[in-house]
């Protein structure tokens, strides 16, 4: 794990390099470029707001558009770098197969890649709450530190998964269903208060619903991350990011045979 840290040091100009290049490459070639950063969650968000504020009614929910905002956003950075993050090694075609290039930096372009669409987007959010007339509270001074507690657990799982989807391209396939079932179990569009009682033990075992609620606590609540929640999440995403370098170094070595 220190070998892979100090390398993306080393390697932080090629990192930021390809960072920006798949951010430009992104949305090359459409109309509104890098506009569909804002567009995409604003267009997912206008969906659920429709169905769960008219159709699917959590009237109880104050400002719910804002609610579904501030769990979405976190939420699409994740799945989205999850996925992409599990085959950038499969997919890394003749980089991976140079014997001076750390490949533990794909997973990680992509991993940073929509973190940046995500802070871009958080201004969004931002604006939106002024223009509700809701303040911005001193809650979101703890927002980095949450923010890099889901890096690393993201870092973590998206180094593990694209060493094993090497091996077994099914994960791949896999996941953007496991992903729709673990977005269903997360409050990022109801509160947690509707899970049953005797089910509420399960958002403890569920790091996206501790992060969720924890974004929403910060955004609209104005309270911080409660100390038990943010330490065990952090131990949580530091074990996780332990054990996907483990993962990634132990297979490392034989990725150019099998590409």
């Amino acid at each position: 794990m220190i070998r892979n840290l100090e390398e993306l040091w080393r390697y932080r100009s090629l990192l930021w390099a390809l960072v920006c290049r798949h951010l430009h490459a992104r949305y090359r070639g459409s109309v509104f470029g890098f506009v569909w950063s804002f567009l995409n969650p604003l267009c997912l968000i206008a969906v659920y707001s429709l169905v769960f504020r008219y159709y699917i009614r959590f009237d109880h929910v104050e400002h719910y558009s804002l609610f579904v905002f501030t769990g979405l956003l976190p939420w699409l950075w994740f799945s989205t770098g999850l996925i992409e993050a599990t085959g950038a090694i499969s997919s890394g075609g003749n980089l991976i197969t140079k014997a001076m290039f750390p490949p533990h930096i794909l997973p990680m372009v992509s991993v940073l890649t929509n973190l940046a669409n995500f802070l871009f987007a958080v201004p969004l959010l931002i604006g939106f709450m002024l223009l509700t007339d809701m303040p911005l509270q001193i809650s979101l001074t703890a927002l980095p530190i949450v923010i890099a507690l889901e890096l690393l657990f993201l870092a973590g799982l998206g180094l593990a998964l694209s060493a094993l989807n090497v091996y077994f391209r099914d994960i791949q396939h896999l996941l953007g269903n496991f992903l729709t079932f673990w977005f269903f179990l997360s409050p990022v569009i109801y509160p947690a208060t509707s899970i049953p009682e005797k089910l509420r033990f399960t958002l403890f075992l569920n790091p996206i619903a501790l992060f969720t609620q924890m974004y929403h606590g910060m955004f609209l609540d104005g309270r911080f991350p409660e100390l038990l929640p943010l330490v065990l999440v952090g131990a949580i995403s530091l074990l996780t990011f332990v054990i996907g370098n483990w993962v990634f170094n132990r297979y490392r070595e034989e990725f150019a045979e099998l590409i």
